[in-house]
């Protein structure tokens, strides 16, 4: 069979290939086969009994673990079969650590290295106790805004009134000392300890060119909020509706949707490296990153699909289950698809490696103008249509280009645009020359 996760072929023997075992073991144990050619056929060693009487001394020596040699014999043909099984303790070759990851092997550094001894450790990073966090840290407020939001689902939490007591029985605390997700979750100073801990919302016009970001702050609970609610006021559309005599405003992205890859990207990134969680905004897209280490039995085309839950931080997302904002571990991906489908939008596009993963946002552009317009009782124009549609596209675009796409002089232009702001649907932001039209989700009737 080809080389996979736990088959290798050489056809010698080199020292260096202890690195191999070494990545065997760190990962869920394989074979080496020496005397192998890559397609699996058998070419044969010379220095069989050699090897096996050299290299046992090498993994107990160089590796610290046992491996079993067979030899074995295909049409006279002697070659080796070394066997490790996965340890439960970081194994290291010469100071460094090696894991095996599909057929090729990498050497652990910095983040990765730290979460790989964490995990064999049985522990994640947000788990680590923190012996310079102590109670005046914790945000009562948040504590409180848990409880209510809990209270479905720990009924008993709404009557505790020692904040340190709710931290132990979310297990944030042990032994008096609080662990780092007590401090993510409901620290009143988050970036005093973890200035990586925020979120970061830009708004472009091209894969450079940035008009606007947004930078929050604070713990969890605080971010989740503010990044949603700055999405939904600032940057997303709600065209408006009527069912009878009732208004109806509709987010372009569903807010269910929206709100499960915040939380995604909240509880499942990698909060030991200085990246933040960026949300990259464009006219058709919207799209939340986060740094993230995939799971060795996880992959992209998993998340369509069900599937175990394996969490990157296990306390964030217990506490956020508890919260009542996740329904159950391994669903979060389903349902923003969905949520994508069933409101008529393409499926939100996947995106990951060892390091990184994102979710892609379609937005709702076919029809804009239309759509958000036709709700006015006012006379609305075919040239507050076309300017509408020009800011939609171009935000920085000018008084004398408007002028010119829709055929009219820069006066009337102005004319309009104090039109549409009057409406609710445009605000200026910045100055004349240096600044871009907003589209505002507000509107009138």
């Amino acid at each position: 069979m080809p080389e996979h996760q736990n088959i290798e072929y050489k056809t010698i023997w080199k020292d260096e290939y202890l690195k191999g075992l070494c990545g065997f073991a760190n990962a869920s144990g394989g074979k080496l086969y020496v005397g192998v050619k890559d397609d699996g056929s058998v070419c044969g060693i010379d220095n069989s009994t050699l090897l096996l009487e050299q290299l046992p001394n090498k993994f107990r020596d160089l590796l610290g673990i046992y491996a079993e040699i067979n030899l074995l014999d295909y049409k006279g043909l002697h070659y080796l079969e070394i066997s490790v099984l996965q340890h439960e303790i970081p194994i290291s070759y010469k100071g460094k650590y090696y894991l095996r990851s599909g057929s090729t092997l990498q050497e652990l550094k910095g983040s990765a290295l730290n979460d790989f001894i964490l995990k064999k450790m049985g522990r994640s990073w947000d788990g680590v106790i923190e012996p310079n966090f102590s109670g005046k840290d914790i945000d009562p407020k948040t504590i409180e805004r848990f409880k209510s939001m809990a209270a479905d689902r720990l009924p008993f939490i709404r009557s505790e009134n020692d904040d340190m007591a709710v931290l132990e029985k979310l297990n944030l605390s042990e032994a008096g000392k609080l662990k780092r997700a007590a401090i993510l979750l409901f620290g009143n100073n988050v970036q005093r300890f973890f200035l990586q801990a925020r979120v970061k919302i830009g708004l472009f016009t091209s894969h450079t060119d940035m008009l606007s970001v947004d930078l929050i702050e604070g713990n969890l609970f605080q971010q989740m909020e503010q990044t949603l609610e700055i999405l939904r006021t600032k940057y997303l559309l709600s065209p408006v509706s009527y069912e009878g005599v009732h208004r109806r405003e509709k987010l372009e992205i569903p807010f269910t949707a929206l709100r499960e890859a915040v939380i995604n990207a909240l509880i499942h990134r990698v909060y030991s490296t200085t990246s933040t969680i960026q949300i990259r905004i464009t006219e058709q897209e919207v799209e939340i990153m986060n740094e993230c280490n995939m799971s060795d039995t996880l992959n992209v085309q998993d998340l369509k699909k069900p599937h175990l839950s394996k969490p990157q931080n296990r306390l964030l997302a217990d506490t956020f289950y508890k919260a009542g904002l996740i329904e159950s571990w391994g669903r979060g991906t389903l349902k923003i698809v969905e949520d994508c489908v069933r409101a008529g939008l393409k499926e939100p596009e996947f995106t990951a490696n060892d390091h990184f993963f994102s979710i892609l946002f379609h937005r709702t552009n076919e029809n804009f103008t239309e759509n958000f317009t036709e709700n006015f009782t006012e006379n609305f124009t075919e040239n507050l249509k076309q300017i509408l549609e020009l800011i939609k596209r171009k935000p920085t675009v000018t008084v004398d280009e408007m002028a010119a796409k829709v055929g009219i002089s820069r006066r009337a232009i102005t004319n309009n645009t104090n039109k549409l702001k009057k409406l609710g649907l445009i605000k200026r932001v910045g100055s004349a020359k240096g600044g871009f039209w907003e589209i505002t989700k507000k509107t009138k009737r």
